[in-house]
């Protein structure tokens, strides 16, 4: 099912190749921080799908040439975004017949949480366009397509659905049920356990893997890129002692990168990492 940020992408898309000279290419990627002179817009909708939607661009769009008459660079890529946020509430209503329209439009100077990264490519160059979304169904929105749709509940949580699993390696598999969320009323930690609670402990995010014979590994070089397994959409793991104790979304936080937890695994799963200090 579409969702607001679906459909801000695909006209955005458009609108932005249709704007610009080159037309250039609206396509998702990996965080950055902004540069110096960053600028950004932030749209509140209201109706079926209502919150706010934050976008933040690259300061060096702003040499682009896109301003009309009389308009300098900054108005005219107000007035786009604007345009844009409006067009997407038109796309939601046409996919997916929930109304939602534009209530109020404003610069900002940034955001300390981002949802999701693009790029925006035209020949050489590329520019760093950063996106928080927090538009969501209203409560009776959301009850009536999770009551319309049960194979959506079932996608909201893989863990639910036997079928989902199935589909997975073993290994993979065996990390989901360790991500499930913890049973309400759990026993809390060993108050014994509380003697190792000051032990510091090195955490790495891991983005994807990938296997490559040797021979591809010596040849590689300066600019070339490696793909790996995972979307850049898919959650990154939190790994510990090469456990995997969380799972989140990539985020910026002043400028660094940050995770922003979805999932953490179980106590005892999480215990596991700290056995190669005994």
């Amino acid at each position: 099912m579409k969702n607001y940020i679906d459909c801000w992408v695909q006209v955005a898309t458009d609108l932005f190749a249709q704007a610009l000279a080159g037309e250039p290419e609206l396509v998702e990627a990996l965080p950055k921080p902004l540069g110096a002179g960053s600028f950004g817009f932030a749209a509140t909708l209201a109706g079926d799908e209502e919150g706010r939607f934050s976008i933040l661009f690259d300061g060096g769009l702003l040499e682009t040439s896109l301003a009309g008459e009389g308009m300098d660079q900054k108005t005219a890529w107000a007035e786009l975004v604007r345009e844009t946020a409006e067009a997407a509430a038109g796309e939601l209503l046409a996919r997916t017949g929930k109304h939602a329209r534009v209530e109020k439009f404003e610069e900002i100077a940034g955001e300390a949480q981002l949802s999701r990264a693009f790029q925006l490519r035209s020949g050489d160059r590329a520019w760093a366009v950063l996106v928080r979304d927090e538009v969501r169904a209203c409560g009776a929105a959301a009850s009536a397509a999770r009551s319309s749709d049960p194979e959506l509940d079932r996608n909201l949580d893989p863990k639910l659905d036997p079928k989902l699993n199935s589909n997975l390696d073993p290994k993979a598999a065996q990390n989901a049920a360790d991500l499930r969320p913890p049973a309400p009323g759990a026993p809390s930690l060993s108050p014994g356990l509380e003697l190792l609670l000051d032990i510091e402990l090195e955490a790495s995010l891991r983005f994807g893997s990938r296997e490559m014979p040797l021979g591809e590994i010596l040849e590689l070089g300066p600019g070339d890129v490696v793909q790996l397994d995972r979307h850049v959409s898919d959650p990154v793991d939190l790994i510990v002692s090469d456990k995997i104790v969380a799972c989140g979304e990539v985020v910026l936080v002043n400028g660094n990168f940050g995770l922003r937890v979805t999932e953490v695994a179980a106590p005892q799963k999480r215990l596991e990492s700290i056995r190669c200090l005994f």
